[in-house]
């Protein structure tokens, strides 16, 4: 799969207050556009099967990152594609 252009719409971008007061904005941006590419990050084997399953049938797409402090945060594209939200991981 070529990962060089967007995969999907990510709808309505939001992020969590708390994710917006202790994330790294370039961290965030860099993560939304391998989100946006099926680079899901850091996520177990049985998670990244689960996406490529649900970027093909239409589900629910989360990825996980680190910013460059070690915070470590999610990125979750509804399954209609309606909006993307970035929250801290231990929010979700």
């Amino acid at each position: 799969m070529d990962r060089s252009e967007k995969l999907f719409s990510l709808g309505r971008i939001l992020i969590t207050s708390r994710a917006h007061d202790v994330l790294e904005r370039a961290d965030v941006a860099e993560a939304m556009g391998r989100h946006a590419q099926g680079d899901w990050g850091e996520l177990k084997p049985d998670d990244l099967k689960q996406n490529d399953l649900a970027l093909r049938e239409g589900g629910r797409l989360v990825s996980a990152y680190h910013d460059r402090k070690e915070m470590k945060f999610l990125i979750v594209t509804e399954a209609d594609r309606s909006g993307t939200t970035v929250v801290l991981s231990e929010d979700y």
